[in-house]
């Protein structure tokens, strides 16, 4: 057994990012990424702060517009339209969630597919579905990239992915379909579950569940990509748990994402490679 190491894998690609950077930097231009944020909610505002400090670290600047929770649909609309007319910001991003009574689907369609960074509009998924190049969410973005990074080739296997939401289930199933892999896709309603995963040669779970999966689910040396975070306090002490329970299944598997330390610290820097990447295909 092997693990995949997000936190190195993280470190390279941050590198990459900020060489990149100093690159435009030194043609005496920039990357901007715009932030959107509606409320106060404390999470949200945790995340804010952490791509804050990320993009302060890869020389990106950083355009931050907070909304009270009482704004409406149409301020946040005006605003988005500002930003995607302005040649400065090549990235734009709305944190979640949006107060209640908000249109999330109607608020994100307002985003210019091609600074769409976090892929969360429909015409972005559209574009996966069609293959044409485009932005996918980050998390389903991470899981490639470790799979890749960890020279692990998914062309011609089976890969099971437990979990068919809009930002990791489905855009993942499409990114791997667009890399010759077979896919299937399960949720809460798949019959015969355990029989499924069993024939995977890459299981990736994103199903929400602490330690739903364990060493039943699953054949020896499978590919085990755990999307999953449930944080519990033990001894007065945080304690992070995946979807899959780690300890048990850990033995069968060729390689395997712990949890910390694997998809999670790949996510903000797949949102800064996104923005990266808008700025070099469209400036």
């Amino acid at each position: 057994m092997e693990l995949i190491d997000g936190k190195k894998i993280s470190a390279e690609l941050k590198n990459e990012i900020k060489n990149e950077v100093d690159f435009v930097k030194q043609h005496n231009d920039s990357v901007g990424l715009a932030v959107i944020m509606v409320g106060d909610d404390p999470a949200s505002l945790v995340y804010l702060n952490s791509k804050k400090k990320m993009a302060a670290e890869l020389g990106i600047e950083f355009y931050e517009y907070h909304f009270d929770k009482a704004a409406t649909e149409e301020e946040i609309i005006n605003q988005i339209n500002l930003l995607n007319a302005d040649k400065k910001i090549n990235g734009i991003f709305i944190e979640m969630p949006l107060p209640d009574g908000m249109n999330k689907n109607k608020i994100l369609s307002f985003i210019d597919p091609y600074k769409d960074i976090d892929g969360l509009n429909p015409i972005s998924l559209g574009m996966l579905a069609s293959n044409v190049y485009s932005f996918a969410p980050c998390t389903a973005k991470s899981v490639v990239e470790l799979l890749d990074r960890s020279e692990i080739s998914v062309e011609g296997k089976h890969v099971v992915i437990l979990g068919r939401s809009n930002v990791v289930g489905k855009p993942l199933s499409l990114l791997m379909l667009n890399k010759n892999a077979t896919v299937t896709v399960c949720h809460s309603k798949t019959e015969n579950l355990k029989n499924i995963t069993k024939t995977a040669d890459i299981l990736v779970v994103a199903i929400g569940k602490k330690k739903f999966v364990d060493s039943s689910f699953i054949s020896d040396n499978v590919v085990v990509i755990d999307v999953g975070i449930h944080r519990d306090m033990v001894d007065g002490k945080s304690v992070l748990s995946g979807d899959v329970d780690f300890d048990d299944v850990k033995n069968k598997c060729s390689y395997i994402t712990p949890v910390p330390g694997g998809v999670g610290p790949m996510t903000t820097v797949c949102l800064f490679k996104n923005c990266m990447d808008a700025k070099i295909n469209y400036g």
